[in-house]
């Protein structure tokens, strides 16, 4: 790995049906429980497209408030709002077609300094969202209980 290349693990882990316990590997962040929404799962916490849609806001709304720093501002407390759509394809399965980010900011537009500054380069900071918007390179690996590698249909 490269200098300019970082990279961190989680590890999940099934708790019941749908439910899953998610381990953020070597930090000291407490345990998210992940599940499905009913009538699958059990609405024990979020799903990953809620997870994608929080990822992508969150990252948005540090974003914002790292700009508007970086120019010298103490903008008071940001507020962001994200609403996610699913449309079937045409296997008819359920796909994340669009993500709306809607960013609050708390003080009025003329005490910020620099606003178009920091409204032309924020997004750019962004990890999460502009590489939702590239596309993600993502390997599939499955083994089985005895640890060995399973072919996936279609895969390399």
């Amino acid at each position: 790995m490269s200098e300019a290349e970082q990279s961190f693990g989680i590890t999940l882990e099934q708790v019941t049906d749908y439910e899953f316990r998610v381990r953020f590997d070597e930090t000291p962040i407490p345990d998210l429980i992940t599940d499905e929404t009913s009538p699958l799962g059990g609405n024990a916490g979020p799903n990953p497209s809620r997870m994608l849609a929080t990822a992508v806001a969150n990252c948005l709304a540090a974003s914002l408030l790292f700009a508007l720093r970086k120019y010298k501002n103490e903008p008071g407390t940001l507020g962001a709002k994200a609403r996610l759509t699913l449309t079937r394809n045409e296997h008819g399965r359920l796909r994340i077609t669009h993500i709306g980010v809607d960013l609050q900011l708390a003080d009025p537009a003329e005490t910020l300094e620099h606003l178009d500054r920091v409204l032309a380069q924020f997004e750019d900071f962004c990890i999460v969202t502009q590489s939702v918007r590239q596309g993600i390179k993502v390997d599939v690996n499955v083994h089985d209980g005895a640890g060995n590698a399973l072919a996936i249909p279609g895969e390399g």
